[in-house]
């Protein structure tokens, strides 16, 4: 879709318009980008699809911070899973994705697959088991907002989807495949997940891939470094937190570019470095920098990396030229950087996700 052209400025280090144009009109008032009225997404190009593969589950999170599992009083359902966070989070900001993935045959199954419906997420890769439950993950929020996980799988769904029951178009019609790593850990998934992966790349689709690293659910940490560098190379996005980058590293500092750039492997465009309310760093062949986060009171932290990612995304989708253009690239990852602070500002995942009107708005009260 074309997008409506106004005079570009700068306002505050943000320019009018930001790469959002791609997917929205907007006009600028006092030099600042805001939605035009009435404006919004039409019928999306189908070439800006992302398909993302994977989890999806039910997490049930505390309803204080600060409490163990046995002590919280009460837990709040919500639907989440790494990559159907992202695929909801790209829809909310009114680009197109599908989720590509199994739950089971059961009411958190049909309240998931009901929930992404409802979020305009195309559900045709979706597969429903009749012998294996939706996954659970129960989620204990510090009382910084931070969080630990106890998962239920004994298999879950999510662990059960089989080669056979990929649908290869869906992966084909997609700019961009998006995956994580918990879909490695066990057959027959690990297999799919291949699969899927070899055929995205086959057909020219762009790789991005964000490792979400579960260590409760590998069987050793070695085993769980093995399988996250086994797809490592195939990548052409990379999403990556501080942690993750210790942990890989086996100890390095994740703060010294050194250190990151040895997980830049030849064929990457672009590694993203994300570092909770600090913002994060980025780094190309041919740049890197840093772009600042927007600062919020953190309640829950579950979905921001992936409100982060569904930020990205949603605008390499419609125009992968962000990749070679640092300025560009900066302001889309300003906008990612929005995603995930307001995401943290509500319990739960999918629920907390943000609008494009929503992220737009932070955008410019952090400037004014």
């Amino acid at each position: 879709m074309t997008a409506i052209a106004v005079t570009n400025v700068r306002a505050s280090g943000f320019s009018c318009p930001p790469p959002l144009t791609s997917f929205a009109r907007f006009t600028c008032v006092k030099g600042r980008a805001i939605p035009a009225p009435g404006a919004g997404l039409s019928e999306t190009d189908q070439s800006s699809l992302v398909v993302c593969f994977g989890e999806l589950l039910i997490d049930f999170v505390p309803t204080v911070n600060g409490v163990s599992l046995a002590e919280a009083p009460a837990f709040k359902k919500a639907p989440g899973g790494a990559p159907a966070n992202v695929a909801v989070g790209i829809a909310r900001l009114g680009g197109s994705s599908a989720f590509l993935g199994k739950v089971g045959e059961d009411e958190f199954g049909y309240m998931l697959a009901n929930i992404l419906k409802e979020n305009n997420v195309k559900t045709e890769g979706m597969r429903f088991d009749p012998g294996a439950r939706t996954a659970l993950a129960f989620v204990t929020l510090r009382s910084d907002g931070e969080r630990e996980f106890m998962f239920y799988r004994n298999p879950s769904a999510d662990m059960l989807l089989e080669e056979s029951e990929l649908d290869l178009n869906l992966i084909r019609k997609a700019k961009i495949f998006h995956y994580g790593s918990i879909s490695l850990i066990t057959e027959p998934c690990k297999s799919a997940h291949i699969a899927a992966a070899k055929a995205a790349k086959d057909a020219g689709v762009v790789i991005s891939y964000d490792p979400n690293l579960r260590l409760p659910l590998w069987p050793s940490a070695d085993a769980a470094r093995e399988g996250i560098l086994s797809i490592w190379e195939i990548a052409d996005i990379i999403k990556i937190s501080e942690e993750e980058i210790s942990f890989l590293t086996q100890g390095e500092d994740p703060y010294d570019d050194n250190v990151v750039r040895k997980l830049y492997h030849p064929n990457l465009k672009l590694l993203l470095v994300t570092e909770g309310p600090d913002g994060c760093r980025y780094y190309t062949k041919e740049f890197s920098g840093r772009v600042e986060g927007v600062k919020v009171d953190a309640v829950d932290t579950t979905g921001a990396g992936d409100a982060f990612v569904a930020g990205v995304l949603s605008q390499l989708a419609l125009d992968l030229s962000l990749l070679q253009k640092e300025d560009k690239l900066r302001d889309a990852l300003k906008f990612a950087n929005a995603c995930g602070a307001l995401t943290v500002t509500e319990r739960g995942a999918i629920p907390a996700l943000p609008t494009r009107e929503a992220v737009l708005n932070a955008i410019l009260k952090s400037v004014a």
